[in-house]
């Protein structure tokens, strides 16, 4: 939830801004992209430990967000983009400020796009390996990924009830496309017929 709505800020921003050191900041922004968590796990690791967040559902949570932050502000940047601007001054005209627009115009034109954001970041977020491996040290806050490779012994793997938890894991990403599929697509095909 905090992905979609802190991209939804940054995407008016950057679109709603004329200023040109908004879009190179967006630019370097969006470089985020090519960044692999796997390069930027060690530093993240020590930002994360001298912050005292370390095995803490917060420690988890932020990096999570930061590398999200690029793609789905890039997505919604272009929903955002299509948005007439009669509709923005129409808004300023009736005396909204930019969070009244954002939450009254912005987000139900830009639902698709939003719902698409919020399950690709669902499943990123649910399927999550490397970040709950590195952060964490108890099992309290551990994701499920990785209570099923304690499964695994030594010499032995409980095969049976290693796919039961990997059956039980995928239950809620096949709720989540089931109940926002329809969004998806539409996010995803959304800009093929301009």
């Amino acid at each position: 939830m905090l992905i979609v709505i802190f991209s939804l800020l940054l995407s008016y921003v950057v679109v709603r801004t004329r200023n040109p050191v908004v879009r190179t900041v967006f630019n370097w922004f969006v470089v985020g992209l090519a960044i692999p968590v796997q390069a930027a796990i060690i530093p993240v690791y020590i930002l994360i430990t001298k912050l005292g967040l370390y095995d803490t559902l917060l420690g988890m949570i932020l990096p999570m967000v930061a590398f999200a932050l690029p793609l789905s502000t890039l997505i919604l940047v272009n929903f955002v983009r299509d948005i007439p601007n009669e509709l923005y001054e129409a808004m300023g005209i009736e005396g909204a400020n930019d969070f009244q627009i954002v939450f009254r115009l912005v987000a139900p034109l830009a639902r698709p796009a939003l719902i698409s954001v919020a399950v690709y970041q669902f499943v990123q977020s649910w399927n999550n390996f490397l970040f709950p491996l590195v952060l964490t040290q108890s099992a309290s806050v551990r994701v499920l990924p990785l209570a099923i490779v304690q499964f695994q012994g030594e010499h032995t793997m409980d095969v049976p009830v290693t796919m039961a938890a990997v059956v039980f894991s995928a239950i809620p990403l096949f709720l989540a496309y089931i109940f926002g599929g329809r969004y998806l697509r539409q996010g995803m095909l959304a800009g093929f017929g301009k």
